[in-house]
């Protein structure tokens, strides 16, 4: 798979949330890129699979996938 998905929400509490991308592929790579307002407040990768970050819960967040040649399957927790 090549290309991006997109998806916006709200997280229920103002807190740290731990991320972490378990990326069990083939061949290829895939980015989780979490977005504030179109900035970039955290990216995940096979390389760095785990991040923390501070959200509020009055604002809106944007999670943006980017897939280069990726093959198998991918999940991401908090």
């Amino acid at each position: 798979c090549t290309g991006w998905a997109k998806h916006a929400g709200r997280f229920c509490e103002s807190r740290s949330y731990e991320f972490v991308f378990d990326g069990q592929l083939s061949s290829g790579d895939v980015d989780v890129i979490l977005l504030d307002k179109k900035k970039p407040l955290l990216r995940l990768n096979l390389q760095s699979p785990i991040g923390k970050v501070e959200l509020n819960s009055h604002s809106r967040y944007y999670l943006r996938w980017e897939f280069r040649n990726a093959t198998g399957k991918c999940e991401l927790r908090w």
